[in-house]
């Protein structure tokens, strides 16, 4: 990759660990469907500005809309929902920590969607490594009264499921331009999450300054923005390449909850974050390969 490549992937790391933060920040005020719904809506809006500035065409009217919505509700409003709902119980970071498993959880339902890839044994070593890290992350809330936490780790986990269900099922849009389909997609996410919002949590009401700058932060930076860099750098890439990007966000979200929110990270949770990225740097399977063709 070159340094310019380098430098928006260490970027999008760093934003998307800082969503971790402004979900912290959020439900102090709001509930997590609000913080799903107000960054799926203001993400939609930013989306927009890009489709008409960039004049983009939308499709024909067809059942592709349809996809549109089941799209967004499982890739954005669920898991948005998610995060912040777990985040009630976990520290940013640990939350940050746990969703590094979609790649892994990626690896599984891939395997078994039809037409997917096939996990190989390395990747199947990468899962199994994945699942010991969560074990380990989960291993002080497997002490009597950690059953709050035991179910926000699951909840987490939930989340990064339907991330890999949804990029499965983002095979019927390979055709679609990604402008279009981040456009489509979040406002079919800002239907669902809204009316979710609405009956089960009612009106919000963001009181402060700091609220709503998470909320401008997590739907225009870490949302809007971020997912326009992501769809015109992943093509110029790989898939491959970009998922570097999975290591540096729980990183960036641990460095920002220390700092910024005095939150503490416990020797398990570092050993944990360590079990998950052997499974992702084996599911990657580059550096086996280097060391396997390494002359003796």
């Amino acid at each position: 990759m070159s340094g310019r490549d380098w430098f928006w992937v260490i970027f999008l790391g760093t934003i998307w660990g800082s969503s971790f933060l402004f979900n912290a920040l959020l439900i102090r005020e709001i509930g997590p469907l609000w913080v799903s719904a107000g960054r799926v809506g203001i993400g939609a809006l930013g989306c927009w500005a890009f489709f008409f500035a960039l004049r983009k065409q939308l499709p024909p009217l067809s059942m592709i809309y349809v996809h549109f919505f089941i799209l967004g509700t499982m890739s954005y409003a669920i898991p948005f929902a998610l995060f912040p709902l777990s985040q009630q119980y976990l520290a940013a970071g640990v939350a940050a920590i746990v969703n590094a498993m979609t790649p892994i959880m990626t690896v599984i339902v891939s395997h078994f969607w039809p037409g997917g890839e096939k996990a190989s044994w390395g990747k199947s070593f990468g899962v199994l490594a994945g699942f010991a890290g969560v074990f380990i992350l989960a291993s002080p809330a497997l002490a009597p009264g950690g059953t709050s936490q035991l179910w926000a780790i699951g909840a987490c986990l939930s989340a990064t499921i339907c991330y890999a269900v949804a990029l499965n099922y983002t095979r019927n849009f390979k055709s679609v331009d990604p402008s279009v389909m981040a456009a489509c997609a979040l406002t079919g996410a800002t239907l669902s999450a809204t009316v979710a919002a609405f009956i089960g949590e009612g009106m919000p009401v963001i009181a402060t300054v700091e609220g709503w700058a998470s909320m401008l932060g997590i739907g225009l930076l870490a949302t809007a923005f971020a997912f326009q860099v992501m769809y015109r750098l992943l093509p110029r890439i790989g898939a491959t390449n970009f998922s570097v990007v999975t290591f540096i966000a729980p990183v960036s979200a641990i460095v920002l909850s220390v700092t910024l929110l005095d939150e503490h990270i416990l020797p398990s949770h570092v050993l944990g974050m360590l079990g998950i990225f052997i499974g992702l740097i084996l599911i990657d399977g580059r550096l086996m390969r280097r060391v396997l063709r390494k002359p003796a």
